[in-house]
């Protein structure tokens, strides 16, 4: 295996590897980079010539991308048509966080209902690649559906590790359902991240964190395709919830091999949106940029991490791109989820991150109301279906509950609640 078109870096040290190197780190420690080599002309046509064809990898939302995501060989890649989600236009949430317009990129739509079949077909891709027979994943949840998933596509044996407790009925019953060995830990994400990574190295497991280098090249496609959607206009805003920072860090990573190759000729600013009770990045960027990692604790499970593994490149390309980082309640998020979902659009809580970030942002002046903003939707409003009912039946705070109504079973007791519905 070599002659790849492309080869790791450190984003540490910045430390040289082959690019069919197994390895998830630098011998530093620090996280790894793609770094592909030119070696072909791409333009937005070309990309646009492929909405129009039926081959399996133009199909894809990432694919479709192939020469800036993973030029792999096509017998190597495992796909399920994910991407091609919906750009969605609300006028109701437009106005709840104060601008003009609003776009709500939703990767909730994909085909396990989250963004990570983005970083997933890439990484397992190379799970073929490599030969491995087993894979395997730390989870809050959404990760686990897509590596199980992904995993029975290409007909290898996952391994998922969650912490105890601490995953939404909707996310492991998706594990559970795709043939995942699914194993509790007596700990937080963090305690489960650091023992799949340890576990994989030891054991030859392949290793599907975003941790992993191929995983954020496929996350970089949610970028390409909006900018697609938009007929290549460059937002002013892309904002973004945070939590392991491999989404924020891939769009920014995307945004800026576009750049380079001529694609775009300006850049979009990027705000990240951490839940205050997992704000690892909050802190440092707000502080005195060190990463100090927190006892994570929010009702957004999948943005529930307070150790996140692509901090360093994830600031890196924030700064390149002027971005900014603000955080937001519990009760911020529920309150512009029930806004999301009222919209007909749903989305689960760390989802709902990115609005109530968004409406912060346009309040302290950061964002005029009249720019161009575009946010991502991570996950589907099915994954976490307690936090729903749990908030319209009163057991969190908020003041857009739609609870349900208990009523004798005749049509006049039924007119007279519904006469006295708003």
């Amino acid at each position: 295996m070599s002659g790849l078109p492309w080869e790791l870096v450190c984003a540490e040290c910045s430390s040289v590897y082959a690019g069919d190197a197994f390895r998830y780190r630098c011998d530093c420690g620090g996280t790894l980079d793609v770094q592909h080599a030119v070696t072909t002309s791409v333009s937005d046509e070309l990309f646009d010539d492929r909405l129009r064809s039926k081959a399996p990898l133009d199909r894809s939302g990432v694919w479709r991308f192939r020469e800036l995501v993973l030029p792999l060989s096509e017998r190597y890649v495992c796909t399920r048509g994910e991407g091609n989600t919906p750009l969605y236009w609300s006028d109701r949430v437009a106005r709840y966080v104060g601008l003009n317009q609003l776009g709500l990129k939703h990767e909730g739509e994909n085909p396990t209902g989250s963004f990570k079949d983005r970083g997933m077909t890439t990484g397992m891709s190379m799970a073929r690649y490599f030969g491995a027979e087993k894979v395997a994943v730390a989870s809050t949840g959404n990760t686990s559906a897509s590596a199980a998933a992904y995993a029975a596509m290409a007909g290898l044996e996952s391994i998922v590790f969650i912490p105890d407790g601490q995953i939404a009925y909707g996310k492991l019953g998706q594990a559970l359902a795709y043939g995942a060995r699914t194993v509790q830990i007596a700990g937080d994400f963090d305690d489960a991240m650091r023992l799949v990574e340890r576990m994989c190295n030891e054991d030859g497991i392949y290793l599907l964190n975003s941790v992993n280098p191929f995983r954020i090249e496929g996350q970089k496609a949610i970028g390409f395709e909006l900018l697609q959607d938009l007929d290549w206009t460059v937002p002013d805003w892309i904002v973004l919830p945070g939590g392991n920072l491999g989404n924020n860090t891939a769009l920014t990573k995307g945004m800026l091999e576009l750049k380079a190759r001529g694609i775009i000729s300006k850049l979009p600013r990027v705000a990240v949106i951490q839940a205050s009770g997992a704000n690892p990045l909050h802190r440092a960027w707000h502080g005195d940029g060190v990463l100090r990692p927190v006892k994570a604790d929010t009702i957004a499970t999948a943005i529930k991490i307070g150790a996140p593994v692509s901090f360093t490149k994830s600031v890196r390309g924030l700064r390149a791109l002027g971005g900014v980082v603000e955080q937001v309640t519990d009760t911020e998020i529920l309150e512009a989820k029930a806004v999301v979902d009222a919209a007909g659009i749903g989305a689960e809580p760390a989802s709902c991150a990115t609005v109530a970030g968004v409406r912060k942002l346009v309040a302290a002046g950061t964002i005029p109301p009249d720019a161009l903003v575009c946010g991502v939707l991570t996950g589907h409003v099915l994954k976490d279906p307690g936090v729903v009912v749990d908030y319209h039946t009163g057991k969190h705070p908020g003041t857009r509950a739609n609870p349900p109504v208990r009523v004798a079973a005749n049509l006049d007791a039924i007119r007279t609640v519904l006469s006295k519905h708003p």
